[in-house]
């Protein structure tokens, strides 16, 4: 964990025969709405939230609200370290020059878990949002939207920017049309979104208790998740030192804003608690107004289904990009991983990414969603860690924007993020630290040995001054 990185030095290292370069051709509006694609609001409100309501009930809300404030923190961590280290890295790369390769290593391991899962869980939803125009399989519509999103990623930045803003729009229509539904047909008053309550197995209201907040605040965590994609994308920002930070905090106020404001008009406006539950909310939208109302909304989410898997696999076939540029593989998957196509983009890297998530559509996901819970938490637990180490040393004097309340935002991550991981299923915990242990035993026997052609986290040249 102490063998820490200096990123000007793994450059030089590897200067001669490394990949070039991305390209900076975004800036904060292009950056912005790629990360909100990411997040994926109407999405995740459509996708991810019903799992919330039927475990939580009328204390959804309220979780997804303590969630989106502990986010705050995270973000101003994610600010400060993506500044810091502006790489394509993402995560890993802060994590391995300010807290050792281990732990970068090992952030890189559930970043992984995050980036293969998530997509195809996300474009599996897509067969229910079309089933008002036509009935499809959900596992075959998914691959099918993982290989178009994946063909999408091949294209330059740039052009997907434009893509995915104009899918961004009908999603954040599609969330307000639910909100303004919802609140027009409320049922109950303000205080229900405190009054914690779930429908029980026999139709009874039974009491959600602050353990099973704290349980779904994992959930809650991942529902707006999508922020960190900025400082994915620190490499083709311009001027990344001033414009990651901004693209992070925007991204968290707007998206938190977009999920959260539904969700309180769904709480209000379900016809009672049983339907509220179920966690149908298309049917709730088709009863609030018509069908020809819930088919529009539906068709928004599908395509802010496919915007999502565009973004995400843009996301993460630069990550699997910057793992091989840092020589986290053997040198023959490394040069493959690495080669960039004629738009700029990490072609192998995309395909890498994106046929696997195709075929993982076929897979039942159902353990890996809550694996996917625990990744992100642990992923935030340890770039908490980095963040109260970045102000050591050299990087004391770095140009970087700063986070307010530091060291206090980071000590209370750690403490409350490592809470929050006791309070998860067992099964999921062995899975991911079974994972993690498969890792660290790669990084035992083959990374540490050659730690001086292997594993070495490099910087843009015009990211180091």
């Amino acid at each position: 964990m102490t063998d820490t990185l200096t990123p000007v030095e793994g450059a030089a290292v590897e200067a001669s025969d490394g990949p070039q370069k991305l390209k900076r051709s975004i800036g904060v509006v292009g950056g912005t709405l790629l990360t909100l694609s990411c997040v994926t609001p109407a999405s995740t409100l459509f996708v991810v939230v019903p799992d919330l309501f039927g475990s939580l009930g009328t204390a959804t809300a309220v979780t997804i609200a303590i969630g989106s404030l502990l986010c705050v923190a995270v973000a101003f961590c994610y600010s400060e370290l993506g500044t810091l280290i502006p790489s394509a890295g993402g995560e890993y790369a802060m994590v391995s020059t300010l807290a050792g390769r281990l732990a970068g290593w090992l952030v890189f391991v559930l970043s992984l878990l995050v980036v293969m899962v998530v997509p195809p869980v996300i474009a599996m939803g897509t067969a229910d949002y079309l089933a008002p125009i036509v009935h499809l399989d959900p596992a075959l519509t998914g691959a099918g939207v993982m290989l178009l999103a994946t063909l999408a990623g091949l294209l330059d930045l740039r052009a997907n920017a434009w893509i995915t803003g104009v899918f961004l729009v009908l999603e954040v229509i599609a969330a307000a049309v639910v909100a303004v539904l919802g609140f027009a047909h409320a049922e109950r008053g303000p205080a229900s979104l405190v009054s914690m309550e779930v429908a029980g197995a026999d139709g009874r209201a039974d009491t959600v208790t602050g353990l099973l907040v704290v349980s779904g605040l994992a959930i809650a965590l991942f529902v707006t998740q999508g922020f960190s994609t900025a400082v994915y994308l620190s490499e083709e920002l311009e001027n990344p030192r001033r414009n990651v930070a901004r693209t992070v905090l925007a991204t968290l106020g707007i998206s938190a804003v977009i999920i959260l404001v539904p969700v309180v008009a769904i709480t209000l406006g379900a016809s009672d608690l049983q339907v509220l539950t179920g966690g149908d909310l298309s049917a709730m939208v088709t009863a609030w107004s018509n069908s020809a109302v819930g088919t529009f909304v539906s068709l928004c989410v599908a395509l802010a289904i496919i915007n999502a898997g565009i973004v995400m696999v843009i996301q993460n076939s630069r990550v699997l990009f910057a793992s091989a540029r840092d020589k986290a593989w053997p040198q023959p998957v490394n040069d493959v991983l690495a080669r960039l196509g004629r738009f700029g983009s990490p072609w192998v890297a995309t395909l890498a990414v994106g046929v696997p998530g195709a075929a993982l559509c076929f897979v039942n996901l159902d353990t890996l969603y809550g694996v996917t819970g625990v990744s992100v938490t642990g992923m935030y637990l340890l770039v908490a860690v980095a963040a109260l180490l970045a102000r050591r040393g050299s990087h004391r004097h770095t140009r970087a924007w700063r986070m307010p309340l530091w060291p206090a935002m980071p000590v209370l991550l750690i403490v409350v993020l490592g809470y929050i991981l006791t309070q998860q299923e067992t099964a999921h915990l062995l899975w991911t630290g079974g994972i993690t242990a498969a890792a660290t035993l790669y990084w035992a026997l083959y990374l540490r040995p050659r730690r001086d052609t292997r594993w070495l986290v490099t910087l843009p040249e015009d990211a180091r001054d």
